[in-house]
């Protein structure tokens, strides 16, 4: 899975030379470092426990207290039960053997159950549009914001940002100052208009000036709420109406600190719109971290980008493998 931004993208054009900007400096001691740190809330719930007595006597309460472990993590009971099932029977048939083999098996399995579907985000078509929704509060437009600047000054490619959460006027306003920092043309419509005018006038803009990628915001809305998932459902009717074949990527952003409703969300947006990867914000507030395993193994759709903080460089291509190490690691 991709662990960089040029991991990431499929591009047909080679980086830049010498990126327009280099992304700011990671603190703390390098990504993995960051990502461990940021999942400190999750890992406290079972990792310390893992790593001392869980595994020294094995019998029926050493895999009920497992499952307890994983589900208080939101890992999901059904996904729970995949990968404690699975281990359970490795040990029992001696495929693993106690110890700290049994803690490395498990890191493996998670990871397993974290990777699914096609990861990376391909943006040889010109313009490729990407079409962002999500409740509100998840960090949808910050996110996009943050995805503008890495193909801007990291990839050298032209980016426009439309505006089509048209009933928050925070959201546009905000996405003006990204499109400002990044350089990214902007379209807007005026508040409260359509959002699938301003979808349309957006897909047409980056058409007519051969724009490299088109982000297009969408109204943060409930799940709950048919409706506005009906009025989502137009919005990617009329982005394909204006260019055959797009959206060629629909992002789904996810608060991590909501848990089991996150997994929820993303069901009922799947079934409306095709969601082709889900960006998981918050994990550094939250113990629920493990609903990145839930979405991918529940649903089938791949976890693309994380959100472990306020700083541009805390949203990263989300790697399964650093992702279960970094939940239980030492």
């Amino acid at each position: 899975m991709p662990r960089e931004w040029n991991e990431l993208f499929i591009t047909d054009t080679p980086l830049p030379a010498e990126p327009v900007a280099e992304a700011e400096p990671e603190r703390g001691g390098g990504m993995f470092k960051r990502l461990r740190e940021s999942l400190g809330r999750t890992r406290q719930a079972f990792s310390a426990e893992i790593r001392t007595t869980l595994f020294d006597s094995l019998d029926d309460a050493t895999w009920e207290r497992l499952e307890e472990l994983l589900i208080y993590a939101d890992v999901g009971a059904r996904t729970t039960a995949k990968v404690v099932g699975q281990l359970e029977t490795e040990v029992e048939e001696g495929e693993v053997a106690g110890g700290d083999a049994i803690v490395e098996r498990l890191e493996e399995l998670l990871a397993q159950t974290a990777t699914t579907g096609e990861a990376t985000i391909d943006i040889r078509h010109t313009p490729t549009v990407i079409m962002v929704c999500g409740v509100n509060g998840t960090g949808k437009t910050t996110s996009i914001g943050k995805i503008a600047w890495h193909l801007e000054k990291q990839f050298g490619k032209s980016v426009l940002l439309g505006a089509a959460d048209t009933f928050r006027a925070a959201a546009t306003e905000q996405l003006a100052e990204w499109a400002n920092r990044t350089g990214a043309a902007f379209v807007r419509g005026a508040e409260n208009s359509d959002p699938g005018a301003v979808a349309y006038d957006a897909v047409g803009a980056a058409v007519a000036r051969g724009t490299d990628v088109a982000l297009i915001d969408t109204a943060g809305r409930l799940h709950t709420q048919d409706n506005l998932l009906e009025e989502l459902k137009k919005v990617r009717r009329v982005i394909e109406k204006q260019l055959p074949g797009a959206p060629h990527e629909t992002l789904l952003v996810v608060d991590a600190t909501t848990g089991q409703n996150g997994l929820r969300q993303a069901k009922l947006f799947a079934e409306a719109v095709h969601v082709d990867g889900i960006v998981l914000t918050k994990l550094d507030g939250t113990a629920k971290g493990g609903i990145a395993l839930a979405i991918a193994d529940e649903l089938g759709i791949p976890v693309k980008l994380i959100g472990i903080g306020e700083q541009l460089e805390d949203l990263r291509p989300f790697d399964a493998s650093d992702f279960a190490r970094a939940l239980i690691s030492e």
